[in-house]
């Protein structure tokens, strides 16, 4: 592999990983393929050919339109397949490499990889010279909302079935269900295994809500060893449906996540106001 930095984008869902993906692959000093989530190492770790299968189908139908991007990424999903199938660590790095000139980084933005094991993280840091992770976090409460609220929408038919749905899958969460939701927003155990796992110097741990400036922007590209360039706001990336949370809805998040909160306040040292508010709203 040549000198360019390797990142690993891990997460969290639903906190600006797609954001993140648009920024690095609109800049001239980023080498991005058309694919943002990869799923390379969960699903080789999980052992389940068939999740792989599901995850290619699902990249192939939201690829829709006959122009050139369209096309360019249908090529990518081609030369994709070919390398999970073999599940070979040189293919994945060629494959993130293929059309690389002068570009500083290179990159595979998975928000899934923050569920990795400590020792896959391990392997994940040495597969290159200079390999570098970033994990962002947003408010706790908000985070899990937005994700029920994509999963809701999902499995809801109409806009008015939206609601009752979200709410029952809240509910379930709240209750020790809907695990894939829940240890996504798991800050507690998830910041715990990375640092256990990697060089602190190569790991970037940031907010959501301070990204969207010039200051988040700088901080970033300070650590990614890029020139800041200024970003783009006409619209937000893969925003939710909006539906507010009810009060109580609120309330019982919050109680429930209350421990993300107090850990991330003592890790980092502040949170953002954002978070302090919705702490005191409850």
């Amino acid at each position: 592999m040549n000198g360019a930095t390797l990142l690993f984008g891990l997460g969290a869902t639903k906190a600006g990983t797609s954001w993140l993906y648009r920024y690095l692959s609109a800049h001239p000093e980023c080498h991005l393929r058309t694919i943002k989530e990869l799923h390379f190492f969960d699903t080789i770790d999980d052992g389940n050919p068939a999740r792989r299968q599901q995850v290619l189908e699902q990249q192939r139908a939201r690829i829709t339109g006959d122009g050139a991007r369209a096309a360019r990424r249908r090529a990518d999903l081609d030369d994709w397949m070919q390398v999970t199938a073999s599940g070979d660590e040189a293919a994945y790095l060629a494959y993130l490499q293929k059309g690389l000139t002068d570009q500083r980084l290179i990159a595979d933005i998975t928000p899934a990889y923050s569920l990795l094991s400590e020792g896959r993280l391990k392997r994940m840091a040495s597969m290159a010279s200079d390999v570098r992770f970033v994990y962002l976090m947003r408010d706790p409460v908000e985070r899990l909302w937005s994700h029920v609220r994509m999963i809701a929408r999902r499995q809801s038919d109409a806009q008015s079935g939206l609601s009752h749905r979200a709410g029952e899958i809240l509910r379930d969460a709240l209750s020790g269900g809907q695990n894939q939701i829940t240890k996504r927003g798991d800050y507690r155990t998830i910041l715990t295994r990375l640092a256990a796992a990697l060089d602190p110097s190569r790991l970037f741990l940031g907010f959501f809500e301070d990204m969207f400036s010039d200051s988040g922007i700088t901080r970033i590209c300070g650590f990614l060893g890029l020139t800041p360039r200024p970003m783009r706001m006409e619209k937000r990336v893969h925003a939710g449906v909006e539906l507010p949370m009810t009060d109580a809805q609120r309330a019982d998040a919050f109680q429930y996540l209350r421990p993300q909160y107090d850990f991330v306040a003592a890790r980092m040292g502040r949170v953002p106001a954002a978070w302090d508010t919705n702490r005191v709203r409850v």
